[in-house]
């Protein structure tokens, strides 16, 4: 049964924002990406349910357009040469032969008008893994990601981000923190991320690297922003900004703060376990759907 959420949905322009027309496929990273059975992790061979390269299948069936281009940003890679002819390889395993590689690796390349060009030309953008705060470091106020905006606003685009990709897609980024921990106050930093996902802040390889608690932390330093948790070959299709679908084979959990009773965040020091009490959470598998609730103060 899909989660469903008791704030009366409303237009998003009651909250000064257009609904955007194109689609974010956000993945927990290690998706799978071949029919090859060595390269499943156990919990996949396990799972009756784990369908092959499920999640970059759908991000191809939702390519609009004859002939439609990919385009592939392994910004946030120290590798960008080999995790790019990853996604090649894969992507024309599925089918795309048109495919683009962007190649973005200072400032001054983010200002770059032949990469703007192709993204006009784009129907789906793929952020590969990496390095989270090197990717909104780099692209951050850039033309290049003003135009990926754009797009994604006005047209019908899909951005995929995986991994570090993912993580930056929100509003609120998790850059540094303990996997295994997180309970002190201090462990877990953020910072802002490339704001295509609004209200919201992500972490990805949740379950495998137990990263509940620093999650929980970020939510706790600001209850109006969503925790998305999402496990490795796991993902969210978002459309209209904030209705998603939950594709793979693992879990999304999801941390909502709005009910918060009380949390001591604030009073602390750095290095002191911190409390959080009315801390919502649910735990979504394949197809199941959530609303992705707006600021209950600021909805009319």
């Amino acid at each position: 049964m899909a989660v469903k959420q008791k704030t009366e949905k409303k237009s998003k322009q009651h909250l000064g924002l257009p609904i955007p027309k194109g689609k974010l496929l956000v993945i927990g990273g290690k998706e799978s990406k071949s029919e090859e059975g060595d390269e499943r992790s156990e919990a996949q061979e396990e799972n009756e349910n784990f369908i092959s390269e499920q999640i970059l299948k759908r991000f191809v069936k939702e390519l609009k357009g004859r002939n439609p281009l990919i385009v592939i940003i392994p910004a946030a890679s120290s590798q960008p040469e080999k995790t790019s002819r990853e996604y090649e390889k894969v992507f024309k395993q599925l089918g795309v032969e048109n495919l683009k590689v962007v190649d973005i690796r200072t400032r001054d390349d983010a200002k770059n008008p032949e990469y703007t060009d192709i993204i006009k030309k784009a129907s789906g953008v793929m952020f590969t893994g990496g390095d989270q705060l090197r990717l909104t470091a780099i692209l951050g106020g850039s033309p290049f990601l003003e135009s990926i905006k754009e797009r994604y606003t006005n047209e019908q685009l899909i951005v995929a981000g995986t991994s570090a990709g993912a993580m930056a897609m929100s509003t609120s980024m998790i850059y540094a923190g303990e996997s295994q921990g997180g309970m002190l106050k201090g462990q877990m930093s953020a910072t802002a991320g490339l704001d295509l996902l609004k209200n919201v802040a992500i972490d990805t390889h949740f379950i495998d690297r137990g990263r509940i608690i620093r999650m929980a932390q970020a939510v706790a330093q600001n209850p109006g922003c969503i925790g998305i948790g999402l496990e490795e070959d796991t993902a969210i299709l978002v459309k209209e900004g904030n209705e998603m679908e939950v594709i793979g084979s693992g879990l999304v959990t999801i941390l909502d703060g709005m009910d918060i009773s009380s949390t001591n965040i604030y009073e602390i020091k750095a290095g002191e376990p911190f409390t959080i009490r009315g801390l919502k959470m649910h735990l979504l598998g394949d197809g199941e759907t959530y609303t992705i609730p707006s600021s209950k103060g600021t909805v009319t």
